[in-house]
């Protein structure tokens, strides 16, 4: 079988403190017009394994190249599946693969996603959405991507029943969900196909998330030390400032979380947190936390802060009387800690939590509030 060329792509990137890392990226040549399919043996998230054969006896194949984290991706899932719903049954099959390396994305890349690219993390969003078609992992070796060729998530490829590329491109003009599309070009190559017809439009340019190959792995490596290098700090707060961060009167939603040094589920859980700034912390969401240990234990408290790089927003209650703390923060609130409040801008607690947090429950109740798409912004 012929293999597509590699072209050799050298990116120059510059990383947060303003130094610079090289990254050599092998962007592979988009299947043309009239290729053949390329084989693969790829795991479902269903468990099973798929090839080209798994489809012999579909009529048409639409194979589509997606992402979990990318909100181009999440924006066109309802409409991938309303096509499925408008032409499995008549001998159209419908194949998603996620083309990502998952050390290779970025924590800041998953900002509007509460899921990475992880073959566990797509069984999950399958599982979301009711993905009716085969979800397939190409993750690791990534094999399949580099045979066909895709450039950005969503990127689509429509195989006649000599399985011959005859449409590669978008689904649609408008990735913006919340506007009807005028131009429906995934659609119109399967009607065309389905009727014996030449394809009105055979390829067209992608709009999405890029490839996120192997190699750039060293970029999520250079910005996770970028990370660490950051300064930590903790501020002494008495109960009014306290009361002035619970008012949150930012524009953002507002993650606080208090706990303590010497609270086991505390330190296990908080980890968690310094992500979750690292993923929202450009959008309209901010992580804050506020040690209840006390002044004379703020040294042991900067410890931890910065042995867990929590480059947040730190805040350590003053006063050795912790009853009026808990009054001021939730009064459902008993005062055993760990406890976790998601605050809407105003002030209106939109999520509470007592003890160790469920992260993918947060990062949902996150996704909620500031959405998934770029147009919610």
């Amino acid at each position: 079988m012929k293999k597509n060329a590699l072209i050799i792509i050298t990116l120059l990137i510059f990383g947060l403190n303003g130094n610079s890392i090289i990254i050599k990226d092998e962007e592979p040549k988009t299947l043309e017009i009239g290729e053949s399919a390329p084989g693969f043996s790829l795991p479902g998230v269903d468990g099973k394994t798929y090839s080209l054969d798994s489809f012999r006896e579909s009529k048409i194949i639409v194979i589509i190249f997606t992402a979990d984290h990318c909100p181009t991706a999440q924006a066109y899932e309802d409409r991938i599946m309303q096509l499925y719903r408008d032409f499995h049954s008549r001998g159209v099959e419908f194949v998603l693969v996620s083309p990502n390396n998952p050390q290779a994305v970025c924590l800041e890349e998953i900002g509007y996603s509460d899921l990475g690219d992880s073959f566990e993390e797509m069984k999950i969003r399958a599982k979301d959405k009711n993905f009716p078609m085969p979800y397939l992992y190409d993750g690791d070796k990534q094999e399949m991507t580099k045979a066909y060729g895709p450039t950005t998530t969503p990127h689509v490829f429509i195989f006649d029943s000599l399985r011959k590329l005859r449409f590669c491109g978008r689904i649609d003009e408008m990735e913006n969900p919340y506007i009807k599309a005028t131009e429906h070009d995934t659609r119109n190559a399967i009607v065309a196909l389905l009727e014996g017809k030449p394809v009105p439009i055979e390829k067209t340019k992608t709009f999405g998330c890029s490839i996120k190959w192997a190699s750039k792995i060293e970029w999520r490596t250079k910005l996770d030390a970028d990370w660490k290098n950051k300064p930590v700090e903790v501020v002494e707060a008495d109960i009014n400032s306290i009361k002035e961060i619970l008012a949150n009167k930012s524009a953002k939603f507002r993650l606080i979380n208090l706990w303590a040094t010497w609270c086991g589920p505390c330190v296990i859980e908080f980890p968690e947190f310094v992500a979750f700034q690292r993923m929202y912390g450009a959008r309209d969401f901010e992580f804050v936390s506020i040690s209840a240990d006390g002044v004379k234990k703020k040294e042991k408290v900067l410890e931890f802060l910065k042995d867990k790089n929590a480059a947040t927003k730190n805040y350590l209650y003053s006063a050795e009387n912790k009853y009026p703390l808990i009054e001021a923060v939730d009064k459902n609130w008993s005062g055993a800690l760990p406890y976790t409040l998601l605050i809407a801008p105003g002030g209106e607690i939109v999520y509470a939590h007592q003890g160790v947090i469920d992260a993918l429950e947060v990062k949902k109740e996150i996704m909620q509030k500031i959405g998934r798409f770029f147009a919610d912004d």
